[in-house]
């Protein structure tokens, strides 16, 4: 039977082929196994824990917790499964057991605070508490999903939250009492004091107003004086240094140009240097893919070709390096003021050339990728043949159709040259005694042609023919059998 738990749902499955249980949310039910589902939303406990500070002061906590499975930790959800999951998750025996870790942890943390570290640290009170609680919850694999803790309650016949309260309550009244009849004692004398002030003060400023007024007017007519004789040097100075000014930024405008041309110079040879090494890089990607390519294909073959396109590349890059090299020299001589300008098409060439780099790096991936491929082809062959070498060759020149190709090559010579062959026999006793006749001896001779061709191809390639056709002795190369 095949089985699907719902969204909120877990399928446990056990029995044949399962060591311990399979927690999954779907299974085929095979015959000897057994199943069974359990939810994993979680569940809201609601508890009134009575706990005791370090004084002996019993106080309520009212607490409501949610509770559930840990469904991001396989182990936790093992245990839950084993632990939990065989009893309902309403059922008394969960919920005294989460009940009771909760009770334990809070009931061991208050009694090692006072009264008044509980009510005024309630925060971290309840942090702590959580904490503990999550700790012990985790041998279950349960998970705290949420928890709200609110405010202690006293235990009746033991009002101290409310005697508390009620002192608070008489303190602030008592104190806004006392600051009423300040603020009215200092609004009185100092609407008074301020009266006799103002009067006194007026006095005086008169007297000593009539006195400044005078000294000011002798003053006056000295600062102006003084002030048109600084103002006369000060206009005199700021025209020197105005002078000064534009020197010094004729001087900066010509170094920046020298600059901006100088950065201009060197921004294009930095690119010129950039395509160079990435044409190398490119060049020797192709080259690396070309070699897995033609080994696949051609074996030994591609290891020749392979060193061909390499010195290709290194020849192209050296020459490509050297041009980059005279003509960097060339424009040193003329690059000594371009800098500043040349960030902007710094940058964008930049830009360009981070393209075409990507472009050409995942190019190169895709030949690598093909070279990668042919090569799993070929480990892939070589193991199902058991590591046959031989093997291996024989059936990619076979499916590769070179002996065919071949063939065809020498018929096509063949008949290029348009031969014209009479065979003559009068069936004479020499021939009979020869066994087959005169005509035979000319198709004896075509099978006097394949040893020259094997050793041809085997000189020119390195390639040795099939066992089933024939093999190559080492002192003559020829053929010790031919397939008959």
């Amino acid at each position: 039977m095949y089985r699907v738990a719902k969204a909120s749902e877990y399928l446990v499955v056990t029995g044949v082929g399962i060591n311990d249980i399979n927690i999954t949310k779907k299974a085929w039910i095979l015959p000897g196994q057994s199943w069974t589902k359990f939810d994993v939303s979680p569940v809201n406990y609601t508890f009134e824990v009575q706990a005791m500070s370090a004084e002996k002061l019993p106080f309520i906590l009212p607490a409501v917790f949610t509770v559930g499975p840990r469904l991001d930790d396989e182990a936790s959800l093992l245990k839950y499964a084993k632990l939990i999951s065989p009893h309902d998750k309403y059922s008394n025996h969960v919920n005294d057991l989460v009940q009771g870790i909760i009770e334990g942890e809070t009931r061991v943390l208050a009694a090692s605070m006072t009264m008044e570290e509980i009510f005024k640290g309630t925060k971290q009170f309840k942090q702590e508490v959580f904490q503990k609680v999550q700790l012990e919850l985790n041998q279950f694999g349960l998970l705290i999903y949420n928890a709200n803790v609110k405010q202690l309650v006293d235990v009746p016949g033991h009002e101290y939250f409310s005697y508390l309260g009620q002192k608070t309550q008489m303190e602030a009244a008592n104190q806004a009492k006392i600051d009423v009849a300040e603020a009215r004692m200092k609004g009185e004398i100092g609407a008074k004091l301020r009266s006799g002030q103002t009067l006194q003060n007026a006095a005086k400023i008169d007297a000593e107003t009539r006195i400044i007024s005078t000294q000011r007017e002798g003053e006056g007519k000295k600062e102006e004086i003084k002030v048109k004789t600084e103002v006369k040097v000060f206009e005199n100075q700021r025209e020197a240094e105005v002078a000064e000014a534009n020197a010094v930024l004729a001087k900066k405008k010509a170094g920046w140009a020298k600059e901006a041309q100088v950065a201009e110079v060197e921004a294009e040879k930095a690119v010129a240097l950039r395509d160079a090494e990435l044409q190398k890089d490119v060049e020797r990607m192709n080259a690396l893919a070309m070699t897995e390519k033609l080994k696949a294909e051609f074996l030994s073959k591609a290891s020749v070709e392979y060193e061909t396109k390499v010195q290709e590349a290194n020849w192209e890059l050296y020459k490509k390096q050297k041009e980059a090299e005279a003509f960097l020299y060339e424009k040193e001589k003329e690059a000594e003021a371009q800098k500043a300008t040349a960030e902007a098409d710094f940058y964008r060439r930049k830009q360009i050339i981070d393209g075409d780099l990507y472009a050409k790096m995942k190019e190169a991936e895709g030949l690598k990728a093909l070279a990668e491929a042919q090569g799993t082809y070929l480990r892939t062959l070589l193991e199902s043949l058991g590591g046959n070498y031989g093997a291996l060759r024989d059936y990619l020149m076979i499916s590769g159709g070179m002996f065919q190709e071949l063939a065809k090559i020498n018929g096509e010579a063949i008949r290029g040259l348009q031969p014209k062959i009479s065979i003559w026999t009068n069936g004479g006793s020499e021939s009979n005694a020869e066994g087959g006749g005169s005509a035979l001896k000319e198709v004896a001779g075509i099978y006097k042609t394949l040893p020259p061709l094997f050793k041809t191809v085997h000189e020119q390639t390195g390639m040795i023919p099939p066992t089933w056709m024939g093999t190559l002795t080492d002192d003559s190369c020829f053929p010790q059998e031919i397939m008959q």
